[in-house]
């Protein structure tokens, strides 16, 4: 967190939290939501300015509920998430580095989901990968250690048997089936954060 935004806090304790403004979209997008975005429905403006995205990514944060936001000063500004807290994508030099920028060092355990959605763990990161990106990690998925087609791997996702893994960095991390509904749930963390008691 930022010298600044401590300070801000220190001086500043009870400013109220914002709910609404910000999202983080599936592609790793953070989107600035006014109120008719709100009103309508939208994803809302893309923030495209650097220092901007800078400040934003070096404060975010979660609070002990699972509720994502960004400490703006003194303010929480609570994120809608459209995937999970972090996205993922590919990089020629780094093989994969989160939304913020932080390069993705290891996985430990992942995710598919019934459309193919790919959601990893890394350094206890919750990271769905970006939708563009997947094709490019099928070849590092395998069903007990044979490279996975495309027909083995709709039957595993179909319930068929194997243990899939998806290989990184050398190493083999295993992926788990879970339900696009169950993931918010089961990885413990809020899509969309409301005041307490709402």
């Amino acid at each position: 967190m930022d010298d600044i935004v401590k300070k801000a806090m220190a001086k500043w304790p009870d400013v109220p939290h914002c709910y609404g403004w910000l999202a983080l979209d599936a592609r790793g997008n953070w989107r600035m939501r006014d109120e008719r975005a709100q009103h309508l429905n939208l994803a809302g403006d893309k923030v495209v300015q650097v220092a901007l995205l800078g400040f934003i990514n070096r404060n975010y944060l979660f609070d002990e509920r699972g509720c994502w936001f960004f400490q703006n000063g003194p303010q929480r500004v609570f994120v809608n998430l459209e995937a999970t807290p972090y996205i993922a994508r590919t990089d020629p030099a780094q093989g994969l580095v989160l939304h913020t920028g932080e390069p993705v060092a290891s996985i430990t355990r992942a995710w598919m989901t019934e459309n193919g959605e790919l959601i990893i763990e890394s350094a206890g990161k919750i990271a769905q990968v970006d939708d563009r990106d997947v094709a490019q990690l099928m070849a590092a998925l395998a069903i007990d250690g044979k490279s996975a087609s495309d027909e083995a791997l709709m039957g595993w996702l179909d319930g068929g048997a194997g243990q899939l893994t998806l290989r990184y960095k050398d190493q083999a991390a295993p992926v788990e089936r879970i339900g696009r509904d169950e993931v918010a749930t089961r990885l413990r963390f809020v899509r969309m954060p409301a005041p307490a008691g709402v």
